[in-house]
């Protein structure tokens, strides 16, 4: 990979990442998020926090990431959705659409049978930052 260059992305709005791996990486202009749960900034957990506030908090973990990297919500192309039983996925349709209004990216929403911690939902996206 040489010539290959990217930068890790840390936000300080979002709780650190628990494993190894980075928030996000920037290479040649476009941001790969890694699966946020719907942690607090705190890093403290709620798996039993209804859905809609799941995929609020979810969605705002990719945003505040997305800001720390340079990016909008325009600048995102791809979205993953990993919902923990696909008998989630009507109502995490309906709280996706009012969070991202007319903006929609492509998307593919992945039925599973759990997620780590106990969650309903973990988002990953993709943006191309604007020259």
């Amino acid at each position: 990979m040489s010539g290959m260059t990217h930068t890790s992305i840390l936000s300080p709005e979002v709780a650190p990442p628990a494993g190894h791996y980075s928030q996000a990486v920037v290479a040649q202009g476009q941001v790969f998020i890694s699966g946020q749960l719907p942690v607090s900034e705190e890093g403290h957990h709620y798996p039993d926090a209804p859905l809609d506030v799941q995929v609020d908090r979810a969605m705002a973990n990719v945003f505040a990431i997305l800001r720390t990297a340079g990016g909008t919500p325009e600048d995102i192309v791809r979205v993953t959705v990993y919902v923990a039983g696909v008998e989630h996925w009507p109502a995490f349709n309906v709280r996706y659409a009012k969070i991202m209004g007319p903006l929609k990216p492509t998307r593919t929403v992945v039925p599973v049978p759990a997620l780590h911690h106990g969650y309903l939902v973990e988002v990953d996206a993709i943006a191309i930052l604007k020259s």
